[in-house]
């Protein structure tokens, strides 16, 4: 099992940054692929990036390369999602994501652990 707590999340103005963290416990962090998910209301929810146990990295590049950085320490089991030039389209809950195999995906189904969530809202 890992557990997932996101932080970080709040009220931003468009244009603004946020740096949202997900601390990892349990099972061994360091080889699992994280990923970050969001979820706005009424919509499914969207892959934003992922990063790999080496630090390999793959973004939504139709909705937030460019602005979001997704980074790890493993040493702290930690996982960030940099946030910049933050618009109100990416006012959702944000989700860290698990996966317990090494190979990353886009796909949330692929994805075996989650957090409860921090909410973003960017107000224009």
């Amino acid at each position: 099992q890992v557990q997932l707590v996101e932080s970080g999340g709040g009220l931003v103005q468009a244009g603004g940054s946020l740096r949202l963290s997900c601390a990892a416990s349990g099972r061994t962090f360091s080889s699992n692929v994280m990923g970050w998910f969001r979820q706005a209301p009424g919509k499914e929810r969207e892959f934003v990036a992922f990063i790999t146990w080496s630090g390999g990295v793959t973004y939504n590049r139709d909705s937030v390369a460019g602005r979001f950085t997704i980074s790890r320490d493993n040493a702290k089991n930690t996982v960030y999602l940099q946030m910049s030039s933050l618009k109100p389209e990416d006012t959702a809950v944000y989700y860290c994501a698990a996966r317990k195999y090494q190979l990353g995906s886009k796909d949330r189904t692929e994805y075996d652990y989650w957090g409860q969530g921090t909410q973003v809202t960017v107000s224009s």
